[in-house]
């Protein structure tokens, strides 16, 4: 499968505001990385990424993530994964992201 990514800014809130859909893999991961680091590069701002069409996302997907995460601590940013499967929820319990990178569950 492949993945499919929408963005846009959310002047409002000032946020981004990333709709991730289908699976992050090893050869996805280098699309989700370019639009993660485009978003954070354009606007230094909170990233809010919505999952609910997210099927699956292995570890090089996490790794992506948390690379992101690393380089917006840097500027007091946040990254928020929003409505995770629970496929992906489970994973993100079993190494303890949930609990940074989900708020709501």
């Amino acid at each position: 499968m492949s993945l499919q990514i929408q963005s846009s800014f959310n002047r409002e809130l000032n946020q981004w505001e990333i709709k991730a859909a289908g699976e992050v893999d090893i050869s996805t991961a280098p699309k989700f990385r370019a639009c993660l680091d485009t978003a954070f590069q354009e606007k230094k701002a909170d990233i809010v990424l919505y999952l609910e069409e997210l099927n699956y996302i292995d570890s090089t997907g996490l790794g992506v993530i948390i690379g992101t995460m690393s380089k917006m601590k840097e500027n007091k940013n946040r990254i928020t994964l929003v409505n995770p499967k629970e496929n992906i929820k489970k994973l993100l319990n079993i190494i303890s992201l949930d609990r940074i990178l989900c708020p709501e569950i």
